[in-house]
């Protein structure tokens, strides 16, 4: 199957929060245990930002990891898709704030807000630049700070984020078998409510109105989401295997969104994946939102479980609803 889009990763790298936050440290902060959390999530630790670290640094961090994994310098980027829900700042785009930490060119620099799937869609995105030709490097950065929009009063919610960033440079392909083989997006927007933040946007302006009611933190109907995750995920898989005329023994690697362990061992029950071929690291880094599929990615190729000419498939679901998936012959 000739690839959708003649793109190679050439480099990788991450950065996440410098406290490690285990589920004994959850117990003094919410009502709840180590065993209540890990039996329902698969979570033993996450990941928060101490002060002074902030979306923006994560990025830095794993942008720079993936600028000297690729051999590269920063002059050498051609653009800059940055996913994120937490910018370092509501105004102007965080890309455009990492565009200039890094010292690069004068090159396009943008957000995507779309969750948990926002690594992907950039992913996505940016593929279509290089299509053309005009772009030989492209530098995707999937980063959250979500322990600055947890609700502390939401024991189910709070116990699952973690703050990191995953980064991603794709460049153009030496041999044409390479690239991405298939990718789809997609969204619903009538689930917008499902996992939300209410206040701090124009719809609900930042007041006291806002932080005496407790609209600037996150607020999920974690029964509803956990329903879409386990049904879009095996969709998202299924069509994306379909489309190939791929197998699940034909993937080397699946990468998953990191929500729920319970949600990805659903999907790897009901399409017999064996675990061997799904890289799992919820219980270090917890629910990264956007920084999820990055972390993954930068975790396989650093030992070893990505080798060349593999083929991977790329999977996330999430606020928006969002989705989007991928598969990759590296």
């Amino acid at each position: 199957m000739n690839p959708q889009f003649n793109i190679i990763i050439s480099g990788t790298g991450s950065g996440v929060g410098s406290c490690v936050v285990t589920n004994q440290d959850m117990e003094k902060r919410v009502e709840t245990s180590d065993e209540w959390i890990y039996t329902r999530t698969g979570i033993r630790e996450r990941r928060f930002t101490a002060p002074g670290e902030t979306t923006l640094t994560m990025g830095v961090t794993a942008a720079r990891q993936a600028l000297a994994n690729a051999q590269l310098q920063p002059t050498d980027l051609d653009m800059i898709v940055f996913g994120t829900i937490t910018p370092h700042y509501p105004l102007p785009a965080t890309a455009c704030l990492l565009q200039a930490e890094l010292g690069c060119r004068e090159i396009p620099a943008f957000d995507i807000a779309a969750a948990c799937s926002g690594f992907v869609y950039g992913l996505i995105i940016a593929a279509q630049f290089m299509h053309n030709g005009q772009y030989r490097h492209i530098l995707v950065v999937g980063t959250e700070n979500l322990s600055s929009v947890i609700d502390w009063q939401d024991r189910s919610s709070a116990i699952l984020f973690g703050d990191g960033s995953g980064a991603v440079i794709i460049s153009a392909a030496p041999h044409p078998e390479q690239g991405i083989l298939y990718s789809h997006m997609g969204a619903d927007g009538r689930g917008a409510k499902l996992i939300w933040i209410p206040g701090g946007g124009s719809g609900e302006p930042v007041s006291n109105k806002v932080v005496n009611e407790r609209l600037h933190v996150l607020r999920m109907q974690g029964r509803e989401v956990y329903k879409f995750a386990v049904t879009r995920m095996v969709a998202v898989i299924e069509d994306a295997l379909k489309k190939t005329a791929l197998s699940v023994n034909d993937i080397s690697l699946f990468l998953l969104h990191q929500s729920n362990q319970r949600i990805i061992e659903s999907g790897m029950e009901k399409l017999s994946i064996p675990r061997e071929k799904v890289v799992i690291n919820i219980d270090r880094y917890g629910n990264t939102s956007a920084a999820s599929i990055g972390l993954c990615l930068d975790e396989a190729r650093r030992t070893g479980r990505i080798k060349s000419g593999d083929i991977i498939l790329l999977a996330a679901f999430g606020a928006g609803l969002t989705w989007a998936s991928a598969v990759i012959r590296v």
